[in-house]
């Protein structure tokens, strides 16, 4: 007799293409004939399609393509229109926020209007397919976990792109779009207000990004090491524990002193995976605005300590003694 089967075998379960439950009344239809991908059966299911779009989906793929039509034509252009240099230096190439000279006021297109039009587009597109989320999620009967959970990664976006420069009078403080620009950015950003490691906020948000990690990690070790007791059965082992369950629950005490049960290690994860931009944007938003150094900040609450004089203090010259006025 077979045992259950799991992603490290070479047994792939397939049902029959399933259409999915039905939609409500004034649903879109769902579109496209469903089939079967071989390679993605080796890791999940193999069934593609029926894709459901509605005018939420449809709206935010305009819009992304728009943004990404931006972007990418700025970036052409920044090229000399060469498609081999556009491919070769992608990810250096940028589309830059407006110079702070402009303020929060609508700059020329090549000085940063191109910029506003693109993340214009951009967040309208990631609005749209929020909703779109949050809309199926209500339609098929489902929480809506996931779409608040992709609500806490929009509020970071938002913090950075829109929030903060916002509270700082210059669009000019927002975040290029491009590869390594924004990384450059981030580099920029930390080093200019004192070393961003020293934010409270930003040391929560690698905790929860760590610990989010390790938890889903750990969970899914666990489910798959007792597979074979019938552990992905977990709905069902919430509310009556088998012996999956049970020896889950005995490895996670022996291991880490306390166990999670097979209904709130999800509740740990989803917590820590959100937190993680949350506290993230908090500590983004309070950067130049509250705070504008931050290892200053640490020294005087006892985080970091003071660096200490190495070098003899430097006189100004032009205020000691018996200098020529």
């Amino acid at each position: 007799m077979a045992e259950y089967q799991n992603i490290f075998t070479q047994v792939q379960v397939r049902a029959p293409a399933y259409a999915g439950v039905p939609l409500p009344r004034g649903s879109w239809q769902r579109s496209g004939q469903p089939f079967f991908a071989y390679w993605l059966g080796r890791i999940g299911d193999a069934q593609i399609g029926p894709i459901y779009l509605g005018w939420t989906g449809f709206a935010s793929l305009l819009c992304g393509i728009v943004a990404i039509e931006i972007m990418g034509l700025n970036m052409l252009a920044s090229v000399d229109w060469d498609p081999v240099q556009f491919v070769r230096q992608l990810p250096w190439l940028a589309l830059e926020p407006p110079p702070p000279a402009y303020g929060l006021r609508i700059p020329p297109l090549n000085e940063g209007g191109w910029w506003l039009m693109a993340g214009f587009f951009l967040t309208l597109s990631i609005l749209l397919w929020w909703a779109r989320v949050y809309m199926r999620a209500r339609a098929l009967g489902m929480g809506t976990h996931v779409a608040w959970a992709f609500g806490s990664a929009i509020w970071l976006y938002l913090v950075l792109g829109f929030i903060r420069p916002l509270l700082m009078g210059s669009w000019g403080e927002a975040v290029p779009f491009g590869i390594f620009p924004h990384l450059d950015w981030t580099a920029a950003f930390s080093i200019r207000y004192g070393n961003l490691f020293y934010n409270p906020f930003h040391m929560l948000s690698i905790a929860f990004l760590y610990g989010s990690t390790l938890l889903f990690a750990m969970h899914g070790a666990t489910i798959l090491a007792v597979s074979r007791f019938g552990g992905e059965r977990e709905i069902e082992q919430v509310v009556d524990r088998g012996t999956a369950a049970e020896r889950a629950a005995l490895f996670w005490r022996w291991t880490m002193g306390f166990n999670a049960t097979m209904e709130s290690i999800h509740r740990w994860a989803w917590w820590f995976a959100v937190l993680c931009p949350l506290t993230g944007g908090i500590g983004i938003l309070l950067t130049g605005t509250v705070v504008d150094n931050w290892y200053l900040w640490a020294v005087k609450h006892g985080v970091a300590p003071s660096y200490p004089q190495v070098f003899p203090t430097v006189q100004d010259p032009a205020a000691m003694m018996g200098v020529a006025k």
